[in-house]
């Protein structure tokens, strides 16, 4: 790496960086720098070029590849063969939003997977604990080196991702969305692990849409929008306005759109319902659930992580626990639905929590994506009737504004935003009477965001009945008619809005209420 002039301060350094697909500007002459030992915030919409900067700075996009400078340590990196080695070995690592741990490994078989030391030929297994050990010690990660991961929480993998990306001896981590799936006790936990890292002179860079974090635990943040660099300041100099502002480039005067709720007669029942893990008859998941929904109606469930709210839209959708006790009821009919196919036949849609392993076939078009769960409207004569298929498509791409230059592209080229406008298309194209949407805007952008609450008022408004699971209690409170709480698998009473506050909330979702 060539020497260059750069403050002792700055341990990283991007000078005009432009990267291009076809057709594309991915980044456009983005410039920032970074300060040793700081946690600094990258924050910007999806599609703002947050991804593919990161991408090159751990290799994915090697050099020669993109145009500009990244002086690195006051060095020009320049990472060509092996890149994402090359990038680990110099200091830069990074955890990905997707867990990339293997299941049935211990956390210190995954921690030094592809590097483990060596005695004599044969694996140091004893050398690969007490690093793996030393490791989560000194910077006070809370997990066993002996334990398989698939025994931990969503919280602890996280941890073990990071003791992963730090046996690189990591100068820079990069953390991307690392709360997407914590609960607030495993993000408190998360924001302790970054200071700890921090006070050990490990710089971070932290990507997330949730802004009120950044206020919590950076340093400084850049803005990045189409690309390019919109400001970089300390984090002390800003707000959360300020943020909002600069990624979507306009004033966003109210987070949720309003709107005029006229629910109309019950349609939709769930009555003391009880079922079981389907892989474990003994251990009970819901334990008699109750709640109307209205026609028209948007209903907020909340709780926490592991309180059964995922386990409750799933098994109403078919596709979870063994019920064992109770009914749903729709229009006055009481429903039996073993699947997701029968469930859709009945009117219920379900946009489920992971859009990329449960709502997309990634490696499929828009157009395939959308029809996929409605080929039977197309089908004639054992054939699928194209025109119709694409008419259809293209007519719910459009009500969505899906993003995108045909419906051809493939899902997987998409930002989150619009992947998560093409699982609502598909469903929205069943024509559904209740429509369970599984935190929805959770890794999306606030404009993105605002598109969808819009949506769903629209759709309520035309006397959809939409159920939202929600992590964000500020959304389940702006967005919500009524408010259902999860705790234990079991459900509290329906609350009107005026006696829902984020304490009372808070209470019932603990268990202290």
């Amino acid at each position: 790496m060539k020497e260059h002039s750069v403050s002792d301060d700055i341990i990283l350094d991007i000078r005009n960086v432009t990267k291009t697909f076809p057709g594309v500007v991915a980044l456009n002459d983005v410039s920032m720098q970074i300060k040793r030992g700081e946690i600094h915030g990258l924050c910007g919409e999806n599609g703002a070029g947050k991804s593919t900067l990161m991408k090159i700075l751990s290799g994915v996009y090697p050099y020669g590849t993109y145009e500009g400078t990244i002086l690195y340590d006051g060095r020009e990196l320049k990472l060509g063969e092996g890149a994402i080695q090359q990038a680990m070995k110099d200091g830069i690592a990074i955890v990905y939003q997707e867990l990339t741990l293997v299941p049935n490994m211990t956390v210190g078989e995954n921690v030094f997977l592809g590097k483990e030391p060596t005695e004599a030929g044969l694996i140091n297994w004893n050398k690969v604990y007490s690093d793996t050990r030393e490791i989560l010690t000194k910077y006070k990660l809370d997990v066993v080196p002996q334990v398989p991961v698939k025994e931990l929480g969503v919280g602890k993998m996280q941890m073990v991702e990071i003791a992963k990306a730090l046996s690189e001896n990591a100068k820079i981590l990069i953390l991307d969305e690392p709360t997407s799936a914590l609960n607030e006790a495993e993000i408190e936990k998360l924001m302790e692990i970054l200071e700890t890292l921090k006070s050990h002179g490990v710089t971070c860079i932290y990507i997330s849409h949730k802004l009120n974090e950044f206020f919590r635990i950076t340093d400084s943040i850049t803005v990045l929008r189409d690309g390019k660099t919109i400001i970089s300041k300390p984090t002390s100099e800003l707000t959360q306005e300020d943020l909002v502002r600069y990624m979507v480039g306009r004033e966003m005067k109210e987070r949720f759109p309003k709107r005029e709720s006229r629910p109309g007669e019950v349609i939709f029942e769930v009555k003391n319902l009880h079922a079981t893990d389907p892989l474990d008859s003994g251990r009970k998941v819901l334990k008699g659930v109750n709640f109307e929904l209205r026609k028209g109606e948007i209903l907020g469930i909340a709780g926490l992580m592991g309180s059964g709210r995922t386990e409750l839209v799933t098994t109403i959708f078919g596709e979870y626990a063994k019920i064992t006790e109770g009914s749903i009821v729709l229009e006055g009919k009481e429903l039996k639905i073993n699947s997701a196919h029968e469930a859709m036949l009945q009117g219920i849609s379900l946009v489920p929590e992971d859009r990329k392993r449960q709502g997309l076939v990634l490696i499929q078009t828009i157009l395939k994506n959308v029809s996929l769960p409605n080929l039977d409207k197309f089908a004639a004569f054992f054939r699928i009737n194209s025109d119709a298929e694409y008419s259809a498509a293209s007519q719910q791409a459009k009500n969505l504004a899906i993003k995108a230059p045909n419906l051809d592209v493939e899902a997987e080229t998409l930002s989150g935003g619009n992947q998560q406008k093409v699982v609502i298309a598909k469903w929205l194209l069943s024509n559904p009477k209740v429509l369970i949407m599984d935190d929805p805007t959770r890794g999306i952008d606030v404009g993105a965001k605002f598109e969808i609450y819009k949506l769903m008022n629209d759709l309520a408004e035309k006397g959809v009945s939409i159920i939202m699971i929600s992590s964000d209690l500020e959304e389940v409170l702006g967005m919500s008619d009524r408010i259902m709480v999860m705790c234990g698998g079991r459900s509290s009473p329906t609350l009107e809005l005026e006696e829902a506050t984020r304490e009372y909330i808070m209470k019932l979702a603990t268990g202290v209420a």
